[in-house]
């Protein structure tokens, strides 16, 4: 192969974590997958933390939020975490890379927080509510799109029929006078919804929550 890069490291590293788990991904595995000796990948990354750290900041890095400071602060916010989702949603892993290491050692995820916290001051709140909003906000953000991706890796088309059948019997067959309306609405508990519809609603309400207490300043 070229020379070895780092963004090179970084992209199968991903690709194994999406495929096989953050377990998987070792200094070894990858100086094998790529062809080169482990010192070769220590030249970029000391040690698997600094690793994550890359792993971490490519994720991010592709997502740009969108100038024009005239904009109103919601659509603006709107925009950032719906961005944040979208290239999120790209990896399985990005969750549990993002849990994983210090996210302020994070270049990328620092222009984020840092975007998210200046529209919350935007929209006249404390700079201690400003922490709080950004937090939540990049925390809902990857959690969304963490969801519902991991219950449908791993398993055939067969098998998710099956585990959805199991999952909505068992909802169905509790005792309708004590749970009536998990019994109601086991359908649609179980067997989930599209992506599209997933993300958005949680985008709704998540920035629905800010715009909200934002109306009461």
């Amino acid at each position: 192969m070229g020379k070895l890069t780092a963004r090179a490291i970084v992209e199968r590293a991903l690709e194994i974590g999406d495929t096989e788990g953050l377990d998987a991904v070792t200094i070894r595995r990858l100086a094998a997958d790529l062809g080169v000796t482990p010192m070769a990948l220590y030249w970029h990354f000391k040690n698997k933390d600094q690793l994550l750290i890359g792993m971490a900041d490519h994720l991010i890095l592709d997502f740009v939020v969108k100038g024009g400071e005239d904009r109103p602060w919601r659509d603006r916010l709107r925009e950032l975490v719906e961005g944040l989702v979208r290239v999120l949603r790209t990896h399985p892993c990005a969750k549990n890379v993002l849990e994983q290491v210090d996210q302020g050692a994070v270049p990328s995820f620092l222009a984020v927080w840092d975007e998210a916290l200046g529209l919350a001051r935007t929209a006249g709140f404390s700079v201690e509510e400003c922490c709080l909003i950004s937090k939540y906000l990049l925390q809902s953000a990857i959690s969304i799109a963490d969801a519902p991706v991991h219950f449908r890796s791993g398993h055939t088309a067969e098998e998710i029929a099956e585990i959805v059948r199991v999952k909505r019997l068992n909802l169905q067959s509790l005792p309708a006078e004590n749970y009536p309306n998990l019994v109601e609405m086991a359908g649609p508990m179980v067997e989930g919804m599209t992506a599209d519809f997933y993300d958005s609603f949680g985008v709704d309400l998540v920035v629905g929550g800010v715009e909200a207490l934002a109306a009461k300043r």
